[in-house]
């Protein structure tokens, strides 16, 4: 016993010194490691969670366009009775649309046409004498969140799908027994959800849809992010399914079930596919996908066409193809 307590009196030698110090020296160094790889964890935590609110709230809201809020254009057709026409969504978000007759006929034959994402019932009005000149009466609606209709957030399709069939029951109670649609970009996304649900539309054409609405805002954040590739395409996958995240727990919106491609694969209705080859906005690969889910879906690819830009660049193309998918439908 006194040997034992002799020998922890005595001096530590060299060996045990050199083996202390080593230990101080590696546990400071992990705990600096530890430190600076938990702030920089932290900021990224950080960084990505503002980055992916920053995402949702600007995808969920856009800024309305002026011409929204115009009257309607009577010039673009004259001999055509225009009205400003109001109804209330299921969840009783006020729309608004503008629903022209053309004069001295008597067709039940109507068109609803869906404007795209930014856009309103003024940008979709362009189509309206190809339709009113064969005899059709057109509906442009303003989707929610645009032009002059109610609502906070675009959902793309979430909400929209509902929006649209009350409006072709108000077609109905207007006479419309026949009733086709014409959707570009969101609207042709929002129409083939919608066509789904129900079968209420005669036929329908839908112009540069996304087939899946992950990929497509993926695609589209990837797009403004600088750095090597497979840097920004990880950074965007991170920030999307955060802001989807975000617009769950925040808002109660889940956006998994916007699903055109799985839509499509139910529809009975029958739809026309237009895709320009050189569109920027939305991949022609989107409606690649969905003419691959439902074998009945005719797919037209235009060449030299970017986004919504088939009706320019074959404008003789685009106006015999869509009446005659209608007509034959």
């Amino acid at each position: 016993m006194l040997k034992f307590k002799a020998n922890l009196s005595e001096k530590p030698g060299p060996h045990w010194e050199r083996t202390w110090s080593r230990w101080r020296i590696s546990h400071v160094a992990t705990r600096r490691w530890v430190f600076l790889t938990g702030t920089i964890a932290g900021a990224a935590l950080l960084v990505l969670t503002a980055a992916s609110a920053v995402f949702c709230e600007g995808t969920l809201r856009v800024q309305k366009t002026a011409s929204g809020s115009g009257v309607p254009p009577k010039d673009r057709y004259p001999d055509a009775l225009w009205r400003t026409v109001h109804i209330r969504a299921k969840d009783g978000v006020a729309l608004d649309g503008w629903f022209i007759r053309p004069n001295k006929s008597t067709s039940s034959r109507c068109v609803v046409v869906l404007h795209g994402i930014a856009d309103s019932k003024s940008g979709a009005a362009g189509f309206a004498p190809m339709f009113l000149a064969e005899g059709y009466s057109v509906l442009l609606p303003d989707s929610r969140a645009h032009g002059n209709s109610g609502g906070e957030f675009v959902t793309y399709g979430l909400f929209e799908k509902s929006d649209v069939l009350e409006w072709t029951r108000w077609l109905r109670k207007e006479g419309c027994s026949e009733i086709c649609g014409l959707g570009e970009s969101l609207g042709a996304s929002v129409l083939i959800q919608a066509s789904a649900e129900e079968p209420v539309f005669r036929a329908i054409v839908a112009e540069c849809p996304y087939a899946d609405l992950k990929a497509i805002a993926v695609y589209r954040v990837q797009k403004v992010i600088r750095g090597p590739q497979w840097i920004s395409s990880a950074a965007a996958g991170l920030i999307v399914h955060s802001g989807m995240l975000y617009a769950k727990l925040r808002y109660g919106l889940d956006f998994s079930q916007v699903a055109p491609t799985m839509a499509i694969a139910r529809s009975k209705t029958p739809i026309l596919l237009i895709h320009g080859v050189q569109d920027g906005r939305t991949p022609c690969w989107h409606s690649q996908r969905l003419a691959q889910a439902n074998p009945r879906a005719i797919l037209w690819l235009v060449p030299n066409a970017d986004h919504v830009g088939a009706s320019s660049a074959d404008p003789d193309g685009f106006r015999s193809r869509v009446l005659d998918w209608f007509a034959r439908s």
